[in-house]
């Protein structure tokens, strides 16, 4: 059965609508892929690609600028990664670069992203190999954080043992704050070392008043601080000194004294030591008393003797008279 010319038509245009929905497809395609641009490749060496695949995209400060061209490993620490940059992007990326693999999004396909290098370095030439940076995996991410959540869960038993047994009152903790009495010392305590610190405050300022008031030349110490009178006790000071001196040659003099009459000389240890001198003394103040006794019945003898009776009247009458004169001065 042969076609009508509108079946021929509908089905031209049905292929050159398919066809131009294909290229353009392609091209949209490959146009992401940077297939039909100018670009240039750049390598980055890493340890673990973590998932990278051929056709994930490359991000340089977070602008797509390339695709992963070829994944190569080198040995089992070393792989190679081409990638495919726009043309137009080497000029800002600078050889101290940074590439490291992260994903697009929470769970987005993996991609490779360029850090911007700092200071004044050169940019990179094509097929160059930059700087590479390897960052944990999420694999490792999630068996670190299962080893912290296990952790977190023993703590947590621990922790509510011991908030149990101080809330029973037992161990120190529990003790202290349950038991009332304990709460009272220790309040009490706190008072007395509040009051013994405000009384050493108060004493810290009267010792500084006291300090303070040294200074001032009323006082003993300030009084000594003044020049005239630190020269004038140094003056007496070195009188004293002389003296001191002089009272020691004395000293040494009466030593020598004391030493001569302990040892016999002189006239002081004569007659302080010679009994006999001392018995001639005593005789001699015996004869002397019975001589002045004597001599006093001598004179009485003397005074009945017819011979020597008128002087002796005469001296009386005399004696007599003088008491009279006084008497007579006074009066004129």
């Amino acid at each position: 059965m042969e076609k009508t010319t509108s079946q021929k038509l509908r089905l031209g245009l049905f292929v050159i609508i398919g066809l131009t929905l294909f290229v353009l497809a392609v091209y949209f395609i490959g146009d992401k892929q940077k297939m039909f641009g100018k670009t240039n490749h750049l390598k980055a060496v890493f340890n673990n690609v973590s998932g990278l695949q051929l056709g994930n995209n490359v991000r340089y400060s977070g602008i797509n600028v390339g695709t992963v061209r070829g994944i190569e490993m080198i040995n089992d620490s070393t792989i190679k990664v081409d990638m495919l940059i726009d043309k137009t992007i080497f000029p800002h990326i600078k050889k101290n670069a940074v590439a490291t693999i992260g994903s697009d999004g929470l769970v987005g396909n993996m991609i490779i992203n360029i850090i911007p290098g700092k200071g004044m370095e050169a940019t990179v030439n094509p097929g160059d190999e930059i700087q590479s940076l390897s960052r944990i995996r999420t694999d490792d991410l999630l068996n670190t954080l299962g080893v912290t959540n296990k952790n977190a869960a023993l703590l947590t038993a621990d922790l509510l043992k011991i908030t149990k047994e101080i809330n029973q009152g037992n161990g120190t903790v529990g003790v202290l704050i349950k038991d009332s009495t304990l709460a009272n010392n220790l309040k009490q305590t706190m008072q007395y070392l509040k009051s013994t610190g405000q009384g050493t405050s108060e004493s810290v300022t009267k010792l500084n008043r006291l300090l303070s008031s040294l200074e001032n030349k009323d006082n003993v110490i300030g009084f000594l601080k003044d020049t005239a009178v630190a020269n004038g006790m140094k003056a007496v000071i070195r009188n004293l000194d002389k003296s001191s001196t002089e009272i020691n040659k004395v000293v040494s003099n009466l030593n020598a004294t004391i030493t001569n009459i302990k040892d016999g000389k002189g006239a002081i240890n004569y007659f302080s030591n010679n009994p006999q001198f001392v018995r001639k003394i005593d005789s001699t103040m015996t004869n002397i008393n019975q001589a002045s006794s004597r001599l006093n019945e001598n004179m009485e003898a003397l005074k009945h003797n017819f011979l020597f009776r008128g002087y002796f009247k005469k001296q009386e009458k005399a004696r007599n008279k003088e008491p009279k004169k006084e008497e007579t001065d006074k009066k004129y």
